[in-house]
């Protein structure tokens, strides 16, 4: 069996795990760290460990910094660490690492930029290699958030790799999403198209001491403008992204994107008033925040710290919070079936002789692609098939139609 009832795995790993899982709640970081690596590796019981601390999580703030190569986000990442040890919160910090298409090592040089919390036993840090996984995570991510969160964090930031437009698997891992853009890059919007405008909670511009940051301000705040009207960004055409739908975005001030307005390491875009300013009433749909910043020396660092609690204080005090969750959960079920099929398939293909023999039957004209992969798939089916009508499916009723797994329909 692939599922994480300890029933299901060796005595001894479910005892080890039982052990670990307690001393990670009393506050022991060794315990914590060798949860991680268990995760990160895959071993035997991983499953059973994620599931028992699944009770304990819920109550960190989730912070997801992503953006372009070289934007700083590794530097950004250390400030606000700081920046949340300075008022008393405990921080976890997941740093994910590219990875080498040959090798599948990584250099896991994050931490060199992160001296400001060093020695800080409040401050957990773990690098993460990507290992080849497109979307900016590692497929460890999401558990080693968990870890953290049952742990006791009350803050977890969540670094990406920065591979630009492919990073948007960070929302089905975060609360709060943090896009960082630097001016000076060629076309400094370029990576803010096609899918990571929509991502953005809040947006970082970082390095806001160079020259052209003014133009990417009023770039940025043109998008955002458009992608609130519902028009067309990148080419294409939404209606506000993960956000919902919104009605136009307004600076600090609300006269608009005049840099002049907002100062180094301001704000800008609507929701400049905070949202639960009206607890009595349901807040309108969340505007991204614009925030300079210059994390090399810290500046604008207090202004995302409370871009972020904003955030957060808006999702708790509407339903976004909860949509946001069961989006997060409907896309962690899907992730763990799909990674208990593989397996099955993985298991059926080694039965046959491996992909190698099946190819060779193939460049030997004795069958096709897709009659193979339906043979290795129909005995799958027919499983599932009898389960369903035996009834015994666990119980679990019939989906109902609209429900989807991926957007919580």
């Amino acid at each position: 069996m692939t599922g994480s009832d300890s029933s299901d795995i060796d005595p001894a790993v479910a005892d080890r795990n039982r052990r670990l899982v307690t001393a990670l709640l009393d506050g022991d970081h060794r315990s914590l760290a060798r949860v991680i690596s268990r995760i990160e590796d895959r071993a035997p019981g991983h499953r059973d460990l994620v599931s028992r601390l699944h009770a304990h999580t819920g109550s960190a703030a989730v912070i997801g910094i992503t953006g372009s190569p070289g934007a700083g986000k590794s530097t950004l990442v250390d400030k606000l660490a700081a920046a949340y040890r300075d008022r008393g919160d405990t921080v976890g910090v997941v740093a994910i690492d590219p990875a080498s298409p040959y090798s599948g090592g990584s250099v896991l040089g994050d931490r060199i930029r992160m001296a400001a919390t060093v020695g800080d036993m409040a401050v957990f840090v773990r690098s993460m290699s990507a290992r080849g996984r497109l979307g900016g995570l590692s497929t460890a991510t999401t558990d080693a958030v968990h870890a953290l969160d049952a742990f006791g964090k009350d803050v977890v930031l969540v670094e990406t790799v920065g591979a630009g437009q492919n990073e948007i698997e960070i929302v089905r891992t975060a609360d709060t999403v943090a896009v960082v853009v630097q001016p000076g890059s060629g076309d400094d919007v370029q990576m803010l198209k096609a899918g990571i405008l929509e991502i953005g909670d809040v947006f970082a511009v970082n390095k806001a001491d160079m020259d052209g940051v003014d133009r990417l301000l009023a770039e940025l705040e043109e998008m955002l403008h458009r992608d609130a009207a519902g028009g067309a960004v990148g080419g294409g055409t939404h209606t506000g992204g993960h956000h919902g739908s919104t009605h136009g975005v307004e600076t600090a001030d609300g006269t608009g994107p005049d840099r002049g307005d907002l100062g180094s390491g301001g704000q800008s875009g609507a929701n400049a008033r905070d949202a639960d300013d009206d607890p009595g009433s349901e807040p309108p749909a969340w505007h991204p925040r614009v925030v300079t910043t210059v994390a090399t020396t810290g500046e604008g660092i207090d202004d995302l710290v409370d871009a972020f609690d904003a955030h957060t204080r808006y999702l708790r005090a509407s339903d976004a919070g909860r949509e946001r969750a069961r989006s997060r959960h409907a896309a962690e079920i899907r992730r763990l079936v799909r990674e208990d099929t593989n397996v099955l398939v993985d298991a059926e293909l080694r039965r046959r002789g491996g992909l190698d023999a099946l190819a060779d039957r193939v460049l030997a004209g004795d069958t096709d692609p897709y009659a193979i992969a339906s043979s290795v798939v129909d005995p799958i089916v027919d499983c599932v098939e009898a389960e369903r009508v035996s009834g015994d499916a666990d119980g679990m009723d019939e989906p109902t139609p609209g429900d989807d797994p991926d957007t919580g329909a």
